[in-house]
């Protein structure tokens, strides 16, 4: 069910209301890097590291202080991009579980309770704090598998997908069943979730792949949610097509 949730959030992005939701999601995000960027290179413009290690003076001047603005930027979108996506997407929540239920389960969508701007930013704000938290606690082990190469890009899939999953699955329920029915889905369905996570945390390494990584987490986890959520909940208004029960012959 996984692997077929991920290959139809791939096909979403053909799209056009979900290449519309992405691109200007996107928007968002470069411009919120852009934001840092330019906040960065203010608070380096005329800094003295050296004063401040104790030696001599090496005041910035704009040329550095450009280029230690670009490294730092570069870092920190490589860092918290995960958590600056979750955080912006959640803003189109509505919308992409929208689009993505409209085209495959329309029944869902009709019952659907919109997410709210209030309660979107408030599972944003959360989903960003629990993937800056997660990172925050693995960097020393980011920093110690420096030596080996590729240990920090295992972790960094492995611990981002976790929260990465969790997150996105949380997005998806929030607009159907009661509560007590999302966390008894997201309960049994902890597997698929870090499995998703994971597939989109690696895609957050690939280079312009990484811009349609959260699109993609967040349509598999709506299309997860619709295939297995009213299968145990709502037999009868589930968006899947049931199969027929099998014919009740009698004893011979």
């Amino acid at each position: 069910m996984m692997f077929r949730a991920i290959g139809l959030a791939i096909s979403d992005l053909a799209d056009a209301r979900i290449l519309s939701i992405m691109l200007q999601a996107l928007a968002v995000a470069v411009l919120i890097f852009a934001a840092l960027a330019v906040l960065v290179f203010w608070l380096l413009t005329g800094a003295d590291p050296c004063s401040l290690a104790g030696v001599d003076s090496c005041p910035l001047d704009a040329g550095s202080s450009s280029l230690g603005a670009i490294t730092i930027t570069l870092l920190a979108a490589w860092f918290v991009f995960p958590a600056v996506a979750i955080a912006v997407m959640t803003t189109f929540t509505d919308r992409i579980a929208q689009a993505v239920e409209e085209r495959h389960y329309p029944d869902a969508a009709r019952e659907a309770h919109p997410i709210g701007l209030l309660h979107g930013a408030a599972l944003g704000a959360r989903s960003a704090s629990r993937l800056i938290l997660f990172n925050l606690v693995a960097l020393p082990f980011y920093l110690l598998l420096l030596v080996t190469g590729i240990g920090p890009f295992i972790l960094f899939v492995i611990v981002n997908g976790l929260a990465f999953g969790r997150d996105v699955a949380e997005l998806a329920a929030a607009r159907h069943g009661d509560r007590s029915a999302r966390r008894a889905w997201i309960k049994s369905t902890r597997g698929e979730q870090g499995l998703i996570g994971t597939f989109a945390s690696a895609l957050f390494l690939v280079p312009f792949v990484n811009l349609v990584a959260p699109v993609i987490g967040a349509a598999a986890a709506i299309h997860l949610f619709n295939r297995s959520f009213w299968a145990t909940n709502s037999i009868k208004d589930s968006p899947v097509p049931q199969p027929a029960p099998p014919a009740v012959t009698g004893e011979h």
